[in-house]
């Protein structure tokens, strides 16, 4: 996709070095994830942003910088402080705080965050029935939950469902990726969220064709980019799942303890 096209479909992502978002995307350009999901939300200046899973803060960064959000960086699998150094790097140190935490066990008070968003890592941590009801509890009411991530067009209900060109790596990997509907009936009978958005990403074509391409530049292997290349049906995609928090009820003041692992 030529530079001219790339802009009118992200016009934020586009801004930024290419080279620095692929060096510090740990997958397919977190950017433009993160930019697809943002049309969807209203975000001011002055809320706080919890960006959970964050990998190496370039989301927090273009958060902040983009919305003028007060964020908290948070991984467990990344440096705080290798992320504090890419933060004041882009001078964001006074609207990025970069923590170390597990996705279950998070350090926050009740009720604190504006919105939760989660690029490229909700799968890794979210797919359990108790995850929502915990994550919840750090939202206010009205508050967002925001996820963009892999899906596939349908559910694989077995494994003789499994698609030829996934089978070798099916077992170490793809067999938590789920359809949109699955994740969509996961939030929505815990009563916790109204879902404001459930569907593929409109640029999910665009992620494809520049997740293979940069990871062809650079001739590293990988199963994620291998897997899109030889999938001829659009199997695989990109969604984005959007629950706004409802009022406290009785079940979300009972639930204190975090889900165990």
């Amino acid at each position: 996709m030529k530079q001219r096209q790339l802009r009118h479909v992200f016009p934020k992502a586009s801004q930024y070095d290419p080279e620095w978002v692929r060096k510090h995307s740990m997958g397919e350009n977190v950017l433009f994830n993160l930019e697809s999901l943002t049309k969807s939300l209203h975000l001011e200046p002055g809320m706080r942003v919890l960006d959970l899973g964050c990998g190496k803060a370039i989301s927090s960064i273009f958060l902040a910088k983009e919305f003028g959000v007060t964020v908290w960086a948070v991984d467990e699998a990344i440096s705080a402080s290798d992320n504090y150094e890419r933060i004041l790097e882009e001078g964001c140190e006074d609207m990025v705080i970069p923590i170390e935490a597990d996705a279950r066990s998070l350090p926050f008070a009740e009720e604190y965050f504006d919105a939760v968003i989660v690029v490229d890592s909700y799968t890794y941590f979210g797919t359990d029935e108790k995850y929502l009801p915990y994550i919840a509890r750090f939202v206010k009411p009205d508050g967002y939950i925001a996820i963009v991530d892999v899906c596939f067009t349908r559910e694989i209900e077995s494994l003789k469902e499994v698609p030829k060109f996934l089978r070798r790596d099916y077992k170490n990997y793809w067999y938590f990726i789920h359809s949109i509907e699955w994740w969509r009936k996961l939030w929505k009978k815990t009563g916790l969220v109204q879902i404001e958005a459930a569907e593929e990403l409109s640029e999910a074509d665009v992620v494809r064709e520049h997740y293979i391409k940069d990871f062809e530049q650079e001739k590293k292997p990988d199963a994620f980019a291998k897997a899109l290349k030889f999938d001829d049906q659009r199997f695989i995609s990109f969604f984005k799942l959007i629950g706004r928090r409802t009022r406290r009820t009785a079940y979300l003041q009972s639930y204190k303890a975090a889900p165990k692992k």
